[in-house]
Parts: structure tokens; sequence; C-alpha cells
């Protein structure tokens, strides 16, 4: 069976004023999306063990499926992870990520790999800052030249967290040079730059997984 990784933020604290951590739509549909495909999906975040979760909707029998899941409590590292025999990695959002997964270079090690072996990168809302300091071998960076989505300018001031995340993420890839492509406030937008799949924010999580198996099963057949 083929596999798709999803990564997850092990950050907690949103500039001291209120806990995050991994954004929970963001991860649980597209898991659904992923299993209903017939992927096998195993689970990876910054530090091990249960991430810290944002976002909830008990409501949601999709979230409720997927925050009870054995293996959302048992997480691997980043760094105890080889990127041999998955087909694609996706980064999941929430705003811890903007902490903690530019600096990890283990997890950039696994988009390098999997990017590299042939497989297709995604990230969706924050999860594009996995993606800020993922060079390729030849020393480029992935983003370099690509078009990709990913939490909006306008987005951070909407929610009025611009003064509070560490950076704009917006702002951030189009200094590595990405075509950054967006929709207004909250709508769904996804970009597919060769075997590069983002999304700008929870709207477009969904669709992100959806164009991830749309490339891995048309590249099969």
């Amino acid at each position: 069976m083929n596999a798709i990784l999803l990564a997850l933020t092990s950050h907690d604290d949103l500039g001291g004023v209120r806990p995050t951590g991994f954004y929970v739509p963001e991860a649980a549909h597209p898991w659904r999306v992923f299993r209903n495909a017939g992927f096998a999906v195993d689970l990876v975040s910054v530090r091990g063990g249960r991430p810290p979760m944002d976002g909830f909707d008990g409501d949601d029998p999709t979230q409720r499926e997927f925050v009870h899941l054995p293996d959302l409590a048992t997480t691997r590292r980043a760094a105890e992870v080889d990127a041999v025999g998955y087909d694609a990695i996706f980064y999941v959002g929430g705003h811890g990520t903007m902490w903690d997964f530019p600096g990890d270079t283990d997890l950039a090690r696994l988009g390098r790999d999997v990017y590299e072996s042939n497989g297709v990168v995604a990230a969706v809302c924050h999860g594009p800052s996995a993606l800020l300091n993922l060079t390729l071998s030849n020393g480029s960076y992935l983003v370099e030249g690509k078009e990709v989505s990913a939490f909006t300018n306008a987005e951070e001031d909407a929610v009025h967290l611009s003064g509070v995340v560490p950076f704009l993420l917006q702002t951030a890839l189009e200094d590595r040079g990405a075509k950054h492509v967006a929709a207004p406030n909250f709508q769904c937008q996804v970009s597919v730059s060769e075997r590069l799949v983002t999304g700008q924010n929870p709207a477009s999580a969904t669709r992100t997984a959806e164009e991830v198996v749309r490339l891995l099963t048309t590249k099969s057949v």
C-alpha cells in the first residue's frame, strides 16, 4: 500500500496570547481523503509524542475519529523517520508551525527526499512555513519560482495576529522566490506547481489533499 506522511507541529504557545498547536480540521479532513483513496497515513511531529491541538470541533465526526487515533498519542519525531516508502508528505497547518517548522532540519530533509524521489510535497495554511528552509540537493529553495498558496498577510491581519506571529508567512515565502497566489480572505485556494501542492487556509485543506491524491494517482497510471 502506498503511504503518506502527515507532519504536525509540537509548539503549543501562540506568543503568550493563548495555547495553540496543529489545526485539527487541517489534519483530520486530509487524513480522511487519503484513507478513502486507499493510502496508508503515518504521523510525525517535531518532538514526537502527542502534539498539541487547536481548533477541534467535537461535532465533526471526522475530527473526533482523528483525535482518537492511537498513533496520535505516539507520533515519531521527524528525526526518527526515513522518507523511503512515502509517496507524499503533507505539512499540516496551525499557528504553532510558525515557531517550530521552519527550523526543523529533519522536516525539511523529509520533504526534500520525498520530492527528489518523485513524490509530492504538500502543505496547508501555516503548514507552508515548513517550506521556508526546504532546499533541494542543488541548494535551491523548493518554492523558488513556484506558485504557492498559504495563509495571507491579510488573513493574519483579520485574525489580529500579525503582531504575534514571529513573521508573516506570505512575505517570507515571497522572499524565498515563491509566487504567492491568494484568494479573498478565508476562501478556498489551492496551488499546484509541479509536485508541490499548497492551500491557503482551513477552507482549502480538503481540496489540497484531493490534489495530492490526483497527482499520485496520475503518476501511478
